[in-house]
C-alpha cells in the first residue's frame, strides 16, 4: 500500500484535475502556474547549491551537491507535458537524483508547446548536450535523464545522437516516462480510476499543442515506441503502478530488450505518475531515486 506522504501527491494531483474540471477552458498561463506548484512536494534537498548560466542559446541549471564529481553530469529534463514545469519546479528531483549518482546535475531550461513545438525542446536538449561536452565533459561521463515528457526527452535525444553520429552519454534514467503520442496504452483505460491527474483528454492536448501542424505522432524522435533503438546504452526505467501511462514504460522498456538494450524495469505498486516528485517525504520516491542514482553511479564509473 502507498505511504501516507505518497497518499499526498494523489491528493494534490486530485486537487489539479479538480480545478481543471471546474474551468475547462483554464488558459495557459493559468495551467503552467498549477503545474509548477508540483516543485513544493519534494523535500529540499541538504548541501545542493544551483547556478545558472547561458548554454549556449538555452538557458540553464547547474544543480552542484557538495563532493559531486566535477567531470560526470546527470543531464535532466523535466516533464510537464511539454507544455509547463520548468527547472525551478524540478530542481529539487534533478538535485536529489544528483546527490544518489555523486555527480552534478544540469538541467535546460527548453522551450515550451505550443509557443515552440516539436522540434523546438529535443533541439535545446540536443544544444544542452553539446554545451556539455563543450565544457569538456567526456559523452560517456553523461547520463540523460528525465520525467513524463522528459523521460521522452532524455530518449529522444539520445536516438538523435546517434543518428548525427556524435558520440553517445553512458546511460538513460526515465521516471514514468511519457513516450506515446498516439496513445494507445492500454493503462490510459484501465488505470483511470487510480490515476488522479494523467488521463487520455490530458495527454490528448498535450500531445498535439507538442506535435503542432507539422509534427507526426509516429515520428521516432517524437515518440521513441517508433525508434530504432539499437545501439542505445543502458536504460533504467521507473513507474507507478497506477498511473495513466505505466504501458509507456513496459512498452519501452520492452521495445529496448528487443533492441538488444540492456533494461532496469521497475514498478512500484500503488504510485501516482512521477512519484519521484516526493523525493524526501515519501519512501516510494526515496528508493527509487536512490536505486536510479545508484546506477546511473555505476554507469559513470563511480562506485
Amino acid at each position: 500500500m502507498p505511504s501516507t506522504e505518497s497518499d499526498a501527491l494523489r491528493a494534490h494531483f486530485q486537487s489539479m484535475s479538480d480545478r481543471m474540471a471546474a474551468d475547462p477552458g483554464m488558459d495557459l498561463l493559468a495551467l503552467r502556474a498549477m503545474m509548477n506548484e508540483l516543485g513544493d512536494r519534494g523535500a529540499e534537498p541538504e548541501d545542493v547549491t544551483y547556478s545558472e548560466v547561458d548554454a549556449d542559446g538555452v538557458r540553464g541549471l547547474w544543480c552542484t551537491p557538495a563532493g559531486a564529481a566535477a567531470d560526470r553530469v546527470v543531464l535532466y529534463t523535466h516533464g510537464g507535458g511539454f507544455v509547463a514545469n520548468s527547472i525551478a519546479s524540478h530542481r529539487k528531483l534533478a538535485a536529489h537524483l544528483a546527490r544518489a549518482t555523486g555527480a552534478r546535475a544540469f538541467m535546460p531550461d527548453y522551450r515550451l508547446a505550443p509557443e515552440h513545438p516539436f522540434p523546438a525542446a529535443l533541439d535545446d536538449a540536443l544544444a544542452a548536450y553539446r554545451y556539455l561536452r563543450g565544457q569538456g565533459i567526456e559523452a560517456g561521463r553523461i547520463v540523460t535523464a528525465g520525467d513524463s515528457a522528459g523521460g521522452n526527452l532524455a530518449v529522444s535525444l539520445v536516438v538523435r545522437l546517434r543518428e548525427l553520429g556524435e558520440p553517445l552519454p553512458a546511460g538513460i534514467v526515465a521516471f514514468s516516462p511519457w513516450v506515446d503520442m498516439e496513445h494507445l496504452g492500454k493503462t490510459l483505460d484501465t488505470n483511470a480510476e487510480t490515476d488522479a491527474l494523467v488521463q487520455r483528454p490530458v495527454v490528448e492536448m498535450m500531445g498535439a499543442m507538442y506535435l503542432g501542424e507539422s509534427g507526426s505522432p509516429t515520428d521516432p524522435l517524437a515518440n521513441p515506441l517508433h525508434a530504432d533503438l539499437t545501439g542505445l546504452p543502458p536504460l533504467f526505467v521507473a513507474a507507478g503502478g497506477a498511473e495513466c501511462l505505466l504501458d509507456d514504460s513496459q512498452r519501452l522498456a520492452d521495445r529496448a530488450r528487443d533492441h538488444d538494450v540492456e533494461v532496469e524495469f521497475s514498478i512500484s505498486p500503488g504510485q501516482q505518475h512521477v512519484y519521484p516528485f516526493m523525493v524526501g517525504r515519501a519512501q516510494e520516491a526515496d528508493d527509487t531515486v536512490s536505486a536510479a542514482g545508484s546506477w546511473a553511479r555505476a554507469k559513470l564509473g563511480l562506485s
